[in-house]
């Protein structure tokens, strides 16, 4: 009697750790993301060079450790700038300000565009890594200065 009370008790304590993973995998892959500041370092025939800096929101009650990440500018379904974010630790339910540079491409500066910051942070978890996509719209002011 004694072994199927803990039987039954192993299994409802991996049924629940399992529940928990799983809710924590869906919460991280909400992780949000915004523009708080970019700043144009030089400009000439070969392109624009930028600092930036987002802003990573976790939703989860995990520690999230990313390591460097590409992303890409995108501005109507062409790819107009490239970049690297620093690696960062997200804190459960916190923020993280991360700091990076890109380079945009002189030929592929229209204003008039919609602009869009896409890329995938991959996230060390435990004994396992999970790919995150991002995607986010800057404002009409914001992709001005990306591309101008």
């Amino acid at each position: 009697m004694k072994s199927s009370k803990k039987g039954g008790l192993v299994v409802l304590f991996v049924l629940g750790m399992s529940i928990f993973g799983y809710l924590q995998y869906a919460s991280a892959s909400q992780i949000e993301v915004s523009v708080t500041q970019s700043e144009l370092l030089n400009e000439d025939e070969k392109g624009s060079n930028y600092n930036i800096e987002l802003k990573f929101e976790n939703p989860s009650l995990l520690i999230l450790t990313a390591g460097e990440t590409e992303f890409f500018v995108i501005a109507n379904d062409e790819i107009v700038g490239k970049g690297q974010l620093e690696s960062f630790t997200l804190q459960p339910l916190d923020n993280s300000f991360v700091r990076g540079n890109f380079h945009t491409d002189p030929n592929n500066q229209d204003e008039s565009q919609s602009v869009k910051i896409t890329g995938v942070t991959k996230y060390d978890i435990f004994f396992t890594s999970i790919d995150v996509p991002f995607v986010y719209y800057p404002t009409e002011e914001q992709a001005r200065e990306f591309i101008h």
